[in-house]
């Protein structure tokens, strides 16, 4: 069991910034996320979009915003365990316990819910038998790229994800990239290096198609695709990436026992303590009255949580509020000079 003094729910901006609230108070947190890696809605929906209403900042990314707040985080070095989801709560004595899908435990008196609107899980092929596949010949996201070297791999999808990991693949692998339509969505440089792939022979690319078929008793030997004519092609396969995107789902939260507002969390808009004492709610997944969904909001509700969590973890110190532009303390502990 791992022991802490809070557990960050939720790898998106707003978890993130939770790092750095919690760790210039001297607070250790670690971080859980259902995706394989951090920035939520801001990595997965629009890592290339531009966002406007971050403070001081004119203009910046979604991968650009997550970058700088995992870089704001370093100097507390927090653990994260990503592709893991929180299936088990429970409440011991004065501290809550949480154990996931991967079978770890953790132990807190504070638990900070950051999961957006839910966690993010990724859309599956609705093919029958597919499932019987999944973890050996389909997968959804890639963990490590080694595992798919020297492979005939056939990518389904049209964004982003499936464009960059048809162009990094394709270095060790034989790739056949396919979409339902004929353009692709991804960002214009990487377009162009798909285009340039496919003209070089490392990629082929196979559009108006959809998956029809697939063959293999233990793993996958080939998948048949067929366009929107009928017309159907056999394509000798030995893995499937599948890239169709996201649903957002509550998942186990809806079962913790908290006050629900739909599909929201109702939180003390004093310090976003839900009606279950050392669980706060942050971000996009709260409600309170007068609520704003934007990204600045959770930045602000995630500083006042904060501040109860140090209560409940150091129950018997008092809390000093410092600026960080003169605390000593705060500087040692983001290595400042």
């Amino acid at each position: 069991m791992i022991k802490t003094d809070v557990i960050i729910i939720g790898a998106g901006p707003v978890g993130l910034f939770a790092i750095h609230q919690l760790g210039i108070k001297g607070l250790k947190a670690v971080v859980i996320d259902n995706l394989d890696k951090p920035g939520g809605q801001c990595i997965e929906l629009y890592p290339d979009k531009p966002i406007y209403d971050i403070p001081a900042v004119p203009e910046c990314t979604g991968k650009e915003l997550t970058d700088r707040l995992l870089e704001q985080t370093k100097p507390f070095k927090t653990k994260f365990y990503l592709n893991e989801r929180v299936e088990e709560v429970k409440s011991i004595e004065d501290n809550w316990s949480i154990k996931t899908s991967n079978n770890n435990e953790f132990i807190a008196p504070n638990i900070i819910i950051a999961g957006g609107v839910g966690s993010f899980e990724p859309r599956k092929l609705s093919l029958k038998d597919a499932d019987k596949f999944e973890g050996t010949s389909i997968f959804y996201s890639v963990k490590n790229k080694d595992d798919f070297k020297n492979k005939n791999i056939s990518i389904f999808g049209g964004g982003d994800s499936a464009l960059d990991w048809a162009l990094e693949l394709s270095k060790s692998s034989k790739i056949t990239l396919i979409h339902r339509r004929k353009d692709f969505r991804g960002a214009q440089h990487t377009l162009e290096e798909i285009k340039k792939s496919e003209k070089q022979g490392k990629i082929i690319i196979k559009t108006p198609f959809q998956l029809n078929n697939v063959e293999g008793n233990e793993k996958i030997q080939s998948i048949t695709i067929k366009d929107e004519n009928g017309k159907s092609e056999k394509i000798k396969t030995d893995v499937i990436l599948s890239f169709f995107g996201l649903v957002m789902k509550l998942g186990p939260i809806a079962e913790w026992g908290l006050n629900m507002d739909k599909k929201n969390i109702s939180v003390n808009p004093n310090n976003f303590e839900t009606n279950k004492k050392g669980i706060f709610a942050v971000g996009d997944i709260c409600t309170y009255p007068g609520k704003l969904k934007l990204i600045l909001s959770g930045f602000h509700e995630v500083a006042l949580a904060s501040v109860e969590c140090f209560k409940r973890a150091r129950p018997n110190e008092k809390f000093k509020f410092e600026f960080t532009t003169s605390s000593k303390t705060i500087k040692d502990r983001l290595g400042k000079k």
